[in-house]
């Protein structure tokens, strides 16, 4: 049987909701999602199929202009995720519209030789009349192959999105397994669960400066996993924030993180957190590789 695969980049502003397209094409979660912006800070790849055709997608951090070592990190990620792609799909938020942010990456796709698909998405909270004319810019500013307007959260619009980027990926043989959705280990995915509990319980008070270790990741005698992570945080008052009243936040986040990871894996999972301050851990090149992030200068 002739075999169909291919690389798509999926670009574009923090939380415009690259990661929940993501999931919502390979048909299950291999990338975090939370109402943070930035929530992904590498380049992640999922797996889709459909038919003979095998599409890796490449989740890449938001791109915006950035000042501090570990963001530019997760820019120079997300451009390097788009480098030599089959397809560049830009994603753009349908509610938020144009502005700055999107001015940075329109400039910084201008130039780039491969193919790019428009995504308008969050079609179903978006003014229609707005967004109209954000299409209207859009395809004014760059040549896409072609528009397609979506909803991941809902699902509208994912279905023929998918087939559209099939018909796209050159013949070949498969890249990766029929079952295999991400190329992430077991060892990182479980550092990015319990970093997706974290923003989603304490998005509102937490700002970014925090990282999610895995310092243990083993296999006991009857098949569990017992997996020892330490969250780093950079004062004192974040550390309070995490542990919460009485160590009762740490616990709901273990609980909750504990749970969907023995979901994920199939088997009973033994999560030890601990909180450490660590007031440069974004300057530390080891918390760099673990991520994995290049270290920039």
């Amino acid at each position: 049987m002739t075999q169909y695969c291919g690389t798509v980049a999926v670009v574009g502003a923090p939380n415009a909701g690259k990661s929940t397209l993501v999931n919502a094409l390979v048909g299950q979660k291999v990338a975090i999602v939370s109402p943070k912006a930035q929530t992904t800070r590498t380049r992640l790849m999922g797996v889709a199929l459909t038919g003979d055709t095998q599409i890796v997608l490449v989740d890449t951090p938001g791109i915006f202009d950035a000042n501090r070592r570990f963001d530019r990190a997760m820019v120079q990620a997300a451009w390097g995720g788009a480098a030599d792609a089959d397809l560049i799909a830009l994603v753009i938020d349908a509610k938020g519209g144009l502005g700055a942010k999107v001015e940075t990456i329109l400039s910084g796709l201008a130039s780039r030789p491969e193919p790019k698909l428009l995504v308008l998405n969050k079609v179903d909270v978006a003014d229609h009349g707005k967004m109209l004319k954000h299409l209207q810019v859009l395809n004014e500013r760059l040549t896409f192959t072609d528009t397609m307007i979506i909803s991941a959260s809902t699902g509208d619009g994912v279905a023929d999105l998918k087939t559209k980027l099939a018909s796209a990926m050159p013949e070949g043989p498969w890249m990766f397994p029929a079952d295999q959705v991400s190329d992430a280990t077991d060892r990182v995915m479980a550092a990015e669960i319990t970093r997706e509990q974290i923003f989603l319980q304490l998005y509102q008070e937490l700002p970014q400066a925090c990282a999610v270790e895995t310092e243990k990741y083993s296999e006991r005698p009857d098949g569990s996993v017992e997996i020892h992570q330490q969250i780093l945080v950079a004062r004192d008052s974040q550390r309070a924030i995490v542990l919460g009243k009485g160590g009762a936040r740490l616990k709901e986040i273990g609980s909750k993180a504990r749970a969907e990871l023995a979901g994920l894996l199939g088997v009973k999972v033994h999560l030890y957190l601990h909180v450490k301050v660590s007031p440069k851990w974004d300057e530390d090149r080891g918390v760099y590789r673990d991520i994995g992030l290049d270290w920039v200068d």
